[in-house]
């Protein structure tokens, strides 16, 4: 889009929000009912992975292929349901399947895998404008808020509301491996949606929103202390995908060439980092939190010879 049309958007939401207008406040669902919670199918920062290959294990651990961070969530909702701005603003692009809607301040929403009501440059309303309905069979919206240009986290507080999480993630495993680098550590670790999802995702896992981790002593003392290595409680990631995931990271019903595993769990397994050890008696304890705090710590004895 050419920069004489992005005046003209900006001048048009200008003249549409007011002056007053806040920038980014709490809002509402994209479906209705608007002021009710819906199932959270995907969190932000869930592994996206499409594999080049057969659906084996020595595909997961070496292939190429496309893998991103989740970069919004998928909230659960049948196919031709009609989707909602969250904000008034702009649409700024469609395409077959995303609407791009600009709000005041630089604060806009991508909503995925909709068929369009609405063309670019349209002023939209919350809760009024029908900006299009769930293409089949994704069974869910996408919804991304970005602030300045950047993703953020739609379910910290002050988001997307209501919400509510009271469950805790859980550490599954700690892995330890020796090499010619030094001594591996990486956890494998899970949520869950906080309501139940319909349909074929439910049961299957979310990420945690956070990961910390520290090195103890057998006997208690601080050999490294905490580093978190995961942490999308407001932004993504900065560092590279298989930085901060370990191989044999996929997401729930993954992708391969030409297999689709439905209904297949994700595993998501993350990189708590590479250290130079004395042989010893250790102990690797792992927090796993989500995005209201809630967090349930493994501690895994580790003896090196």
């Amino acid at each position: 889009m050419s920069t004489p049309r992005l005046s003209t958007l900006t001048v048009a939401a200008a003249l549409f929000f007011g002056v007053a207008h806040p920038a980014a406040a709490a809002y509402g669902w994209p479906v209705k009912p608007f002021d009710h919670e819906h199932p959270v199918r995907g969190n932000f920062g869930d592994p996206r992975t499409v594999f080049l290959g057969p659906p084996t294990r020595r595909t997961l651990l070496t292939a190429a292929g496309s893998f991103q961070f989740h970069f919004g969530v998928d909230i659960s909702a049948p196919n031709d349901t009609p989707v909602y701005p969250v904000e008034s603003g702009v649409v700024t692009r469609v395409t077959d399947e995303e609407i791009v809607v600009a709000g005041p301040a630089g604060h806009s929403f991508e909503y995925w895998h909709l068929r369009s009501a609405v063309r670019s440059g349209e002023l939209v309303t919350v809760d009024k404008t029908v900006l299009g309905r769930i293409m089949k069979p994704a069974g869910h919206v996408h919804l991304s808020e970005l602030e300045g240009g950047v993703y953020v986290n739609p379910l910290q507080r002050g988001h997307l509301t209501p919400y509510h999480d009271d469950t805790a993630p859980r550490v599954t495993r700690v892995t330890v491996r020796e090499s010619a680098d030094g001594v591996e550590f990486d956890a494998e670790a899970e949520d869950f949606p906080s309501l139940p999802v319909p349909g074929a995702w439910n049961g299957l896992p979310v990420s945690p929103a956070r990961i910390a981790w520290r090195l103890e002593t057998a006997g208690g003392s601080v050999v490294v202390p905490e580093r978190v290595v995961f942490d999308v409680t407001q932004h993504l990631p900065t560092a590279p995908f298989w930085s901060v995931y370990a191989r044999g990271t996929h997401q729930n019903m993954t992708a391969f060439t030409s297999f689709y595993a439905f209904r297949q769990p994700g595993d998501y397994i993350y990189r708590l980092g590479t250290l130079h050890l004395a042989p010893g008696a250790y102990r690797v304890v792992v927090t796993a939190s989500d995005i209201r705090g809630n967090a349930t710590t493994r501690a895994t004895a580790v003896v090196l010879r």
